[in-house]
């Protein structure tokens, strides 16, 4: 079962939709025992860092998502893969610290957000599987992930900003843009995950 996590942010059922294309067993869920009895978890994207972060304590899944982090696959897609970070500049909040890192706002001398569509130079990782190099994904956000380790799998420029646009370590996936809204090659990523063991 394939859990995505509801913590109030929009953008759910387009998300269900697309994983449903690869796995019917899919649910919407804000309940800490489905975390716990879920085979993979999506953290979703579209919101404010602070308003999720207090909503996942709120909701009690903050400890869920963390021993979660320890063995499940996770995706956090734009934000949802930002509150998988230390912390963030946007609310100045503590993120779920399963990857070390803060997440930072575009400097103002460039269009903020950054918004349509972008390409992503991505680097050998089961995720991007059957993907065609340098793809364009979709993208909408204020802010970027920092990372402190060897995380970085996939970049991408805007302006003269290079960020970390995809992330993995061990069992944790994320990426800044949204695959939901990527066309085919987004779906492409979203199978990938689905069948990735």
């Amino acid at each position: 079962m394939i859990v995505i996590v509801n913590y109030g942010v929009g953008n759910l059922y387009s998300v269900k939709k697309a994983f449903e294309i690869f796995d019917k067993n899919i649910i919407i869920s804000n309940k800490p025992w489905d975390i716990q009895r879920a085979d993979k978890i999506v953290l979703p994207g579209v919101g404010h860092f602070k308003d999720v972060m207090e909503a996942i304590k709120n909701l009690g899944l903050f400890e869920a998502l963390i021993e979660a982090g320890k063995n499940k696959p996770i995706l956090g897609i734009c934000l949802g893969m930002q509150v998988l970070f230390e912390e963030s500049r946007e609310g100045d909040t503590q993120g779920l610290s399963i990857l070390k890192g803060r997440v930072i706002r575009f400097p103002n001398i460039i269009k903020v957000p950054h918004i349509g569509w972008n390409r992503v130079r991505f680097s050998s990782h089961p995720i991007f599987q059957g993907i065609p190099e340098n793809p364009w994904f979709y993208f909408i956000h204020s802010y970027y992930p920092v990372p402190e380790e060897d995380v970085i799998i996939g970049r991408t420029n805007y302006g003269d900003i290079e960020f970390a646009s995809a992330v993995s370590c061990d069992n944790i996936v994320g990426f800044q843009f949204h695959p939901e809204k990527s066309s085919e090659i987004g779906l492409g990523l979203i199978e990938n995950f689905v069948r990735w063991k």
